[in-house]
């Protein structure tokens, strides 16, 4: 199987499950279209980074994923720079939001299958000096709502409603599950697989 991320934190989370797979980063613009719900940015992203791996490697499966954090109905990207995480973080402190992740797995032509998970989280309240020193790990820099919650992030954060492999970035479950209904008893095994 193919991960089409260059995130470590996807990577994680495959390895914990004993599922074997190769890295193959696609490079896609991830620009929000206006008017777009997350739910459906995220389907459209994780689809489009599937098809773009799927393109290099056609006889393989290739699973790709999109995770996006959204307050107040607004979509949090990942901070352009320092300041802009210091911005989030400040939003974010002492609030509930949602993250959505989207999963799609395909192979070839096929245009493949999707799932999207919603988790909720709430942060704790973080005064200026948490969040300046939070932003000077620079943890936040590649993260959509610039935090992760497996790192320093993880002090940070009061609740998690629903997947934490979510909000990490890769929902194990319906990863799972994705791997279980393809179709390909080869898929299902690995889907099984102890690495």
């Amino acid at each position: 199987m193919v991960l089409a991320s260059a995130s470590p934190r996807r990577a994680e989370i495959l390895r914990s499950l004993g599922i074997p797979f190769t890295v193959l980063p696609v490079d896609l613009e991830e620009e929000i279209l206006p008017g777009e719900s997350a739910d459906a940015a995220a389907r459209r992203l994780a689809a489009a980074k599937a098809a773009l791996a799927s393109a290099l490697r056609p006889d393989d499966w290739v699973l790709a994923g999109d995770t996006l954090v959204v307050l107040d109905g607004e979509i949090l990207g990942k901070p352009r720079d320092d300041r802009d995480a210091v911005a989030m973080l400040g939003r974010l402190a002492g609030r509930d939001h949602r993250v959505v992740t989207a999963v799609h797995l395909r192979r070839g032509e096929a245009p493949g299958v999707g799932v999207t998970r919603e988790s909720g989280v709430r942060f704790a309240p973080m005064s200026a000096d948490e969040i300046r020193w939070y932003v000077s790990t620079g943890e936040p820099r590649d993260k959509a709502g610039a935090y992760g919650i497996q790192g320093h992030g993880a002090r940070f954060i009061a609740e998690i409603r629903g997947s934490f492999t979510n909000v990490m970035g890769l929902p194990a479950r319906e990863v799972y599950g994705l791997l279980r209904s393809a179709g390909d008893p080869a898929l299902a095994l690995l889907a099984l697989s102890s690495g």
